[in-house]
């Protein structure tokens, strides 16, 4: 797929925070800056534009129809994951911090009019029906999606739990549009599971950044010590979109030492220029207990593999950016999404907020990952016959920039391919998971090292 091609990136039924660093600033509001003088001549032109369709267009349109109309797109103009947010969508991010939403589980673009499916979310009726990254929805139940927008199409995929819709889906390779009929179901998103994989070996994984993942990951740790000594540890951020920026920073600080810095954030604000470090105030939010107390004593030890892909992105990013910086681990996989920004939501009312770009982030050794993402230390494909093509933020039309790798985005773009294909279909860390495989063989080699010394 050319890259111009994709207009737009959302997250259908999962809450509107995947794949975004969110810094939660609810508090935040626009009296806080000394106002801006109004550009008097390009107001005048909007005025006239308002007033051509208030007293010309076909049919009577709403002022306030019109005025969120026009936020929207000046906000949609400005990068791919600054947005406005209406009383449902600001809900929705509220609800989906907290790991639980309504609807069918699909993270989706626009292409070419059409619906195109990034990747379907573990564990969602999408998932189970047979989604495939890569499908274009092009009719739901009997309306055809041509001609509607992004957020026209998610609206009618969203109901009620218990309730059917039937996607018309066309894939490449099938001669027919293949019909799907799925039952939509409150998703509740498991942020954090691992397990033992071989005596001695551990397996976390991270599905999203949710508010209690940090807590969470530290839990499943206690259960993994359980089982006996480890002798290696797989962190698993394979598509993790993201999520909350204070949750990247405690997962990075339950494998780092105390007060080491995890990521530093720039911008042209005063507050959005900081480090994040491993310590309670930069990754609980507010009068919390530290979880970390519970941190069993070798998850600062063990040897580590992280494991990514192309949808690594933003939070999932950060960790591994840190662990790779500081030596802590080694980083497996394909190059990442390369989502290098943070986006604060700013409420206008108790109902409807803004989600603005104030800042870039930099791991602990200053790299910018926007447009380019988390290179891996060894470049392991998603099968042995290599990797699909899939889409990453160099592809988002309207992009940052990367301040500093001014060809960032080329490279980007010549890693990832010509092609966007659909990503090979397997159960993480099942039986036919090529990269978690490699990620043992290297512990275990490790290991064997190690003993030797």
């Amino acid at each position: 797929m050319a890259s111009s091609k994709l207009k737009q990136l959302g997250l259908v039924m999962t809450g509107v925070f995947a794949g975004v660093m969110i810094s939660l600033n609810f508090s935040a509001n626009a009296d806080k800056v000394t106002p801006a003088p109004l550009p008097v001549e390009e107001l005048r032109a909007f005025a006239d534009v308002f007033n051509a369709i208030k007293q010309g267009y076909v049919e009577p349109v709403e002022d306030k129809k019109l005025v969120t109309h026009a936020i929207s797109g000046m906000l949609s103009g400005l990068d791919p994951h600054s947005a406005y947010l209406d009383a449902e969508a600001f809900k929705d991010l509220q609800v989906g911090t907290q790991g639980e939403f309504g609807g069918l589980g699909i993270e989706v673009g626009m292409e070419d009019g059409f619906v195109k499916v990034v990747s379907p979310i573990e564990d969602t009726p999408a998932f189970r029906a047979g989604v495939m990254a890569g499908d274009l929805i092009v009719k739901l139940d009997d309306t055809p999606v041509k001609g509607m927008n992004l957020n026209d199409a998610v609206k009618r995929m969203r109901g009620k739990p218990k309730t059917d819709i039937t996607l018309t889906i066309m894939r490449k390779g099938e001669a027919r549009p293949i019909v799907l009929t799925l039952t939509r179901e409150v998703i509740k998103v498991q942020s954090v599971k691992s397990k033992v994989v071989e005596p001695g070996y551990g397996y976390l994984r991270v599905a999203q950044f949710q508010e209690n993942t940090a807590s969470s990951v530290v839990q499943h740790l206690g259960k993994l010590a359980k089982e006996g000594p480890l002798q290696g540890l797989v962190l698993d951020l394979r598509n993790d979109p993201g999520g909350l920026l204070h949750g990247a920073v405690g997962v990075s600080a339950a494998f780092l030492p105390a007060n080491t810095v995890v990521v530093s954030t720039d911008g042209r604000a005063e507050d959005a220029k900081r480090e994040y470090r491993a310590v309670p105030e930069d990754y609980l939010r507010g009068s919390r207990d530290d979880f970390l107390k519970g941190l069993p004593e070798w998850a600062r030890e063990v040897p580590m593999v992280v494991l990514v892909n192309a949808g690594s992105a933003s939070a999932s990013e950060i960790v591994a950016g840190a662990l790779q910086d500081h030596k802590r681990a080694v980083v497996m996989g394909t190059q990442t999404f390369g989502k290098g920004s943070v986006q604060t939501i700013l409420p206008l009312n108790n109902t409807t907020a803004i989600k603005l770009t104030t800042a870039r982030y930099y791991t602990p050794s200053g790299r910018s990952i926007q447009a380019k993402g988390i290179e891996p230390d060894i470049v392991v494909e998603e099968s042995a016959n290599g990797s699909a093509r899939r889409v990453r933020e160099a592809d988002l039309q309207g992009h940052l920039g990367n301040d500093k790798d001014p060809e960032a985005e080329s490279k980007a773009k010549a890693a990832g391919g010509e092609d966007d294909e659909p990503s090979p279909r397997f159960e993480l860390a099942g039986k036919d998971d090529y990269q978690l495989g490699q990620a043992l063989n290297l512990l275990k080699g490790l290991q064997i090292v190690q003993n030797k010394k």
